[in-house]
């Protein structure tokens, strides 16, 4: 349960880390934040298929395939609905740096733009409570991982808007802590989900899969790609899933 507690702290902190490094780098290029976010992407990616994907037809019993597409394909609905009622962050993050003729407005918006990502981030942290469930520390430590490096870059890009819109570094920090938690918090929801009833681990394991799988195809490749730097984000992302393999292989 420890090891548990201290990665829920991690992956929620990472947010607050990456919101750190965005005051001290105020300005970071469109190059720098799309390989930092396609590295991550990469991370996420391989996270996805080894700690969640596989781990589920190998728990599935004689219906594991079917139980794992099913479980892939509900948590990408599930996520596109909440886009659906929030907005995308990757237009968000664009737009939200843009001058505003209020500054009411212009904070209005910049907290739309961070409910978004603290709604984006429950889902997130399901995934890593759900990873614990499979009793494999180190493929739980994979998806984990994953989901906080994936949270740095996306700390840094929250602190710009709030700074702009005219909200205190202290209370843009705190905010950015806020959104962190509520991925502390769906942790431990996905993890007591599964320690209560272990025959929903491997739909619980695929749909965390696919809802990393939606976030990675629909956020953060179109992001990464929208600056003219899609080469850059190519290999970036090969490069964060080589990590993870090498990771997950000696590790595993």
């Amino acid at each position: 349960m420890t090891i548990v507690i201290l990665t829920a702290l991690g992956v929620g902190g990472a947010t607050a880390v990456g919101a750190l490094i965005g005051f001290l780098f105020k300005n970071p290029s469109h190059k720098m934040n799309d390989a930092i976010l396609s590295f991550a992407a990469g991370i996420m990616l391989a996270a996805a298929v080894v700690g969640l994907i596989l781990p589920s037809l190998d728990h599935g019993g004689n219906l594991s395939i079917l139980i794992t597409v099913l479980g892939v394909l509900c948590g990408a609905v599930v996520i596109d609905l909440i886009d659906k009622l929030v907005p995308h962050l990757h237009r968000l993050s664009g737009a939200e740096l843009e001058p505003h003729p209020e500054k009411s407005s212009r904070i209005n918006k910049t907290l739309l733009f961070v409910i978004a990502i603290a709604i984006h981030n429950l889902p997130e942290g399901i995934a890593a409570g759900v990873s614990f469930g499979t009793g494999n520390t180190a493929h739980a430590l994979t998806v984990a991982g994953g989901i906080a490096l994936q949270n740095i870059p996306e700390g840094m890009v929250i602190i710009a808007p709030m700074v702009v819109a005219g909200i205190s570094k202290k209370k843009a920090l705190f905010i950015a802590l806020l959104t962190g938690l509520i991925e502390v918090v769906g942790t431990f929801i996905g993890y007591f989900a599964v320690s209560i009833s272990a025959a929903i681990l491997p739909f619980a394991l695929a749909f965390a899969g696919g809802t990393m799988l939606y976030v990675i195809s629909d956020e953060m490749i179109p992001e990464t790609h929208a600056h003219g730097n899609e080469r850059i984000a190519t290999f970036a992302l090969l490069i964060g899933f080589a990590v993870m393999l090498v990771f997950d292989f000696f590790l595993g």
